[in-house]
């Protein structure tokens, strides 16, 4: 990952908002959410959402598919592992017991 594209990514979950429903949706898993019960869940008008999930998605974090008269949204799992894997790739000059943590966190999760 470039950069640029972690900035814009990191820019983009750094809003209290946008990063719940951004984890609220890697909690919902492949099948994701429709925006109405993400409004729902987060207790956020619905074009406060919008906008919220407009800056994720042109982040490259989540996508967005029409179901019917639903728009399914989606985290983009690719997205999130280079994001983390920018944020480690240099993790702790050579220490491994200050990241060991971390990769154990990455194994229970993923």
């Amino acid at each position: 990952m470039e950069t640029k594209s972690a900035v814009a990514s990191l820019a983009a979950l750094a809003h209290e908002g946008r990063l719940a429903a951004f984890r609220l949706l890697v909690q919902a898993g492949g099948e994701g959410l429709a925006a109405g019960e993400l409004a729902r869940r987060l207790d956020m008008l619905p074009n406060t959402l919008s906008a919220n999930l407009n800056i994720l998605s042109h982040a490259g974090l989540v996508t967005s598919v029409r179901d019917g008269r639903s728009i399914i949204y989606r985290a983009q799992y690719d997205a999130m592992r280079e994001l983390l894997g920018f944020l480690v790739e240099d993790c702790c000059g050579g220490s491994s017991e200050i990241c060991a943590p971390l990769f154990k966190i990455a194994d229970v999760c993923c």
